[in-house]
């Protein structure tokens, strides 16, 4: 008779053989850890009744989003779990999903997007014995490169966050994702202001030996440096380790307030990249191979934002209607 906490180490197992993705089994990981709380102890997976996983889930204040995917876990937990004869039924399946509601599609406006950029190399400005002054930050190459990249591919966070230093072409102007949904492979290209900026950016990472000489002098140690192996990550942090999704989310939440925007996220750059390339003629099939969904679904959403925004852009520059004719 297994508990419920040698089901999660067995359905984990499986899922890393299966090859999901790191940030889904961390997403369902903390669906278990919630699970594992509520029931307070570590029952018998098949002592588990359908009633208790409802009010575990009635008992969550997360938006119905996130009830979601706490349901999807659930749900691909108890379908091994069956598959393998630990359980008789997928109990979560028996449960109705919550229906979130759709979520509107605010990308960046370009006066957000300059301010964006505009904000990447000083903080805000502050008043220091009555002169007005401002910082310059660590980490603005890298910032923009992340900027520019996002704003010019799309790529989701994992997506970005995922890059080794082989993976980004900047001779042929195109990164290399592997590890999108679904395990698509795809060759996203990217402008050559993008790879004048990741090519800045890779020279002049500093080297993981920070307390050799030229410590302090940012362009001796660029010197000094070895250039970073294909294996690398592509983006790390100061500390010279990988940059993850939740230091990229926190990145981008702190420039978008220096910048006065809201709202600053990876997925809202994926939204604006979708909309500005059919607003500027790209079309959607393309579209569809550059973000890597499998499916017109998503893209059909775009198009129906750009033809919107396009007909609101005739009706203020029309010729016909502003010469009076």
């Amino acid at each position: 008779m297994f508990t419920l906490s040698q089901i999660i180490q067995g359905y984990t197992l499986n899922a890393q053989a299966r090859q999901l993705s790191p940030h889904t089994i961390a997403d369902y990981h903390n669906t278990f850890r919630k699970l594992a709380a509520f029931l307070e102890n570590d029952l018998p997976f098949d002592q588990i009744a359908k009633s208790q996983l409802e009010r575990f889930l009635a008992s969550q204040t997360v938006s119905k989003k996130t009830l979601l995917n706490y349901h999807t876990g659930l749900s691909s937990l108890w379908r091994w779990a069956v598959e393998e004869g630990y359980a008789i039924a997928n109990l979560p399946r028996q449960i109705d999903p919550p229906h979130p509601g759709r979520r509107t599609i605010n990308p960046f406006s370009d006066a957000d997007l300059r301010a964006i950029v505009n904000a990447i190399s000083s903080s805000k400005t502050y008043s220091n014995h009555g002169t007005i002054a401002s910082n310059v930050l660590p980490n603005q190459d890298r910032n923009r490169a992340i900027i520019l990249l996002l704003l010019d591919t799309g790529l989701r966070a994992d997506e970005l966050c995922s890059l080794a230093v082989r993976d980004v072409d900047l001779h042929n102007r195109f990164v290399h994702v592997a590890s999108g949904k679904g395990d698509s492979e795809r060759f996203v290209p990217f402008s050559p202001r993008t790879a004048q900026a990741l090519w800045k950016y890779l020279a002049s990472r500093t080297d993981k030996c920070r307390g050799r000489s030229g410590k302090g002098n940012p362009q001796m140690n660029n010197f000094n440096r070895p250039a970073p192996t294909t294996h690398e990550p592509f983006f790390i942090t100061l500390n010279q380790t990988p940059l993850d999704r939740h230091r990229l989310l926190k990145q981008l939440r702190s420039l978008g307030r220096r910048a006065g925007v809201a709202n600053v996220h990876p997925h809202r750059f994926r939204h604006t990249f979708a909309i500005l390339y059919l607003r500027n003629g790209g079309d959607p099939y393309s579209l569809q191979v550059i973000l890597g969904h499998a499916t017109m679904e998503m893209v059909k959403k775009y198009l129906q934002i750009a033809k919107s925004d396009l007909e609101n852009f005739h009706r203020l520059a029309s010729p016909v209607a502003n010469l009076r004719l």
